[in-house]
């Protein structure tokens, strides 16, 4: 037994160091942060990477419902976690940061949880209980697939846990999908489950924790040409408006798709082209 000691000390010893230890304080002065694990941790972002509200066209009805449910938060009123779900593209994330750097002025925080940390949910939520800030905890490109279990620790937290959600705190994820599971894989719970019922409801009651659901549509052309006239007008590119037209139609017509990402890319070029900063 005795020479087993030193080996069981050891192996305590190495589980120590792999366990993660307590997260440093963070510095509240910046206004973004990204959640580290490696160890806990919060990463101040000095320049968040967004564009300005008002040059997202075409998604004006989830442009406001976001604004006016973060703006209630942010005045320490109830406001609903939100789901952002639809096309590829289309400003689902983007409209997430416009959203934080319109309020930003409030005292605002934006923290940024990414998928494939979602277990760890539970320590980053401890970590900003306490704060003197109220924060937007945000996960981009959310999803999960039929043996995943991660989603559990987010349902505990959105609002089946003990301790729930912390009144500092309001969650927004972005989906391309609006059960956060393919649809295949629901139907395939249905018919190989033992309690086909129970086996999806547990699976797509996470999204039923989220209070807005807000529905992001492929958009048309008059929009698509709206959004890089938009872009045009905020950073001073001048084109002659038929020559503008016919190549941005050349270029979603390459693409193979119109989307807000799409425009923007095109815009990227034509900005390029003509030696203009962004």
């Amino acid at each position: 037994m005795s020479g087993s000691e030193p080996a069981l000390e050891r192996i305590a010893a190495a589980l120590d160091r792999l366990a993660p230890g307590p997260a440093a304080a963070p510095d509240w002065s910046a206004s973004a942060y990204v959640w580290d694990t490696f160890p806990d941790r919060l990463v101040a972002v000095p320049k968040p990477n967004r564009i300005a509200l008002d040059l997202l066209v075409g998604i004006d009805r989830a442009r406001d419902t976001l604004l006016t449910n973060t703006r209630r938060f942010a005045d320490g009123l109830p406001a609903n976690n939100a789901l952002l779900w639809g096309a590829r593209g289309m400003g689902k994330s983007s409209l997430v940061k416009a959203v934080h750097g319109e309020l930003e002025a409030t005292g605002l925080k934006l923290v940024e949880l990414q998928r494939e940390d979602i277990q760890t949910v539970g320590r980053l939520l401890h970590l900003l209980r306490d704060a003197p800030h109220r924060f937007v905890l945000y996960c981009d490109d959310l999803s999960f697939s039929h043996d995943d279990a991660a989603y559990k620790s987010l349902k505990a937290v959105l609002d089946g846990g003990i301790e729930g959600r912390p009144d500092n705190v309001i969650f927004y994820a972005t989906s391309n999908r609006r059960h956060l599971m393919p649809r295949d894989m629901i139907e395939n719970e249905r018919g190989s489950a033992i309690n086909p019922g129970e086996a999806v409801e547990e699976k797509v009651s996470l999204s039923d924790r989220f209070g807005l659901w807000l529905g992001f549509h492929a958009c048309d052309q008059d929009s698509f040409l709206a959004m890089i006239d938009g872009y045009c007008a905020a950073y001073g590119v001048t084109v002659e408006p038929a020559n503008l037209r016919a190549e941005a139609i050349e270029w979603q017509a390459t693409r193979g798709s119109r989307s807000g990402r799409v425009a923007w890319q095109f815009f990227t070029d034509l900005a390029g082209r003509q030696g203009i900063s962004l």
